[in-house]
């Protein structure tokens, strides 16, 4: 019996080593990898830029605590100050801790306006981690229900909906925020209409909300930008960014502007490990290796590569419901059932993940060539072939 809490259906497969957009399990088999860790690693596995700055610091500093100034630190907020437009940031170990920042902020917000029960509007659908504030903002009842009580304070509508904001808004005058994932991840991949983001950013500036984007797995260039904000061309109050800014080392952002950057201060937050030397050093090297090459400019190429082949390959293209998404976040939702797909493309030697029930997600990194995409794409459609025909066959 394991000794670790069986909190994860894992796959029985265990890796050893990486190399750019490919992963090697124990027996050395090869595996094209379309998950990236959950959109972490977004450059790859063992990426050169990433192992040095990471050695480097090893070798001298690793922990001190926010107790003191911290270099690293410093420069990776500079330059992910310069390259968003946001103006203050606050370091922490991943997406759910950026979003209960993020939460924190909103509520403080709203108490220093004499809101004493300040309510933030979310998304149906949404996802916004597993800790407790950030699964209370999340829109799946299964994972909440047993770990009710949930925290108020939140107000779901549905998504694409701003008349539904509309009337949440006049039924409850205590709204301070709208926090909405531009690109919805484990919702099935989809990506919030552009005129409705826009008119949400209207919305705030009239209401003096704070908008607020959930960037975990669409930021660090996995949607043809940056940040997909900026794709899309509508600019939160506060932004908040995990996964693959540290490509594996454990990294989260809360960033904001304007209202917002001066709402906390010493003693409103703060976390022991948050913003550490190794973290910061990691994600210093992350976001000088997407800006210097302009990384995310892969996205669209790879990701028509990868939908190319897999629609010449698909045999059965009346399967395929919809495909979604932007850039490298691509969602393929099926009409047939989808609990074979991961394990039989995992004997196939490809990671895929399958997501809000009946999604196929994508997320290779941005590394991959044309040519491995190409193959991704393809091998996936052999895959739903395969199952098509044989739907009882289990591998």
């Amino acid at each position: 019996m394991s000794s670790i809490m069986p909190t994860y259906g894992r796959l029985p497969v265990a890796f050893q080593r990486g190399e750019g957009a490919y992963l090697y399990d124990t027996q050395n088999r090869r595996y094209l990898d379309g998950v990236s860790g959950i959109a972490v690693t977004n450059l790859g596995h063992a990426h050169p830029a990433l192992t040095a700055a990471v050695c480097e610091q090893m070798s001298t500093l690793v922990h001190t605590s926010n107790l003191y100034r911290i270099a690293p630190q410093e420069m990776l907020a500079t330059l992910l100050t310069s390259a968003t437009g946001m103006e203050q940031v606050f370091f922490c170990n991943s997406g759910a801790e950026g979003n209960e920042a993020a939460i924190k902020l909103a509520r403080r917000y709203g108490h220093e306006r004499d809101i004493n029960t300040p309510q933030i509007i979310v998304l149906e659908s949404a996802f916004h981690g597993r800790t407790m504030g950030a699964l209370a903002a999340t829109g799946n009842r299964n994972i909440q229900r047993d770990f009710e009580p949930m925290l108020s304070g939140f107000i779901r509508v549905p998504r694409d909906d701003l008349a539904a904001i509309l009337s949440a808004a006049e039924q409850n005058p205590n709204v301070v925020a709208i926090l909405v994932e531009p690109v919805q991840g484990e919702g099935g991949v989809r990506q919030l209409d552009a005129n409705y983001l826009a008119q949400l950013r209207v919305l705030c500036d009239q209401n003096d909300w704070l908008l607020m984007f959930d960037e975990v797995q669409s930021g660090n260039g996995r949607c043809g930008a940056l940040y997909a904000f900026q794709r899309l061309g509508v600019t939160p109050d506060v932004l908040v960014t995990a996964k693959g800014l540290g490509n594996g080392i454990p990294i989260g952002a809360c960033m904001a502007r304007g209202a917002a950057a001066s709402v906390l201060g010493p003693g409103d937050h703060g976390t022991t490990y948050g913003g550490n030397f190794i973290a910061c050093s990691a994600g210093t090297a992350v976001i000088s290796t997407l800006a210097s090459d302009k990384l995310w400019e892969r996205a669209d190429p790879i990701r028509e590569a990868l939908l190319s082949g897999f629609h010449e390959a698909l045999q059965y293209p009346e399967v395929v419901s919809e495909v979604r998404g932007l850039g490298l976040m691509i969602g393929i939702e099926l009409n047939i059932p989808c609990n074979l797909i991961v394990t039989t493309a995992l004997a196939a030697g490809l990671l895929v993940n399958v997501t809000a029930g009946n999604t196929i997600r994508l997320l290779p990194p941005l590394v991959m060539s044309l040519a491995d995409a190409t193959t991704l794409g393809s091998g996936l459609a052999e895959v739903i072939n395969s199952v098509h025909n044989n739907p009882e066959v289990v591998p």
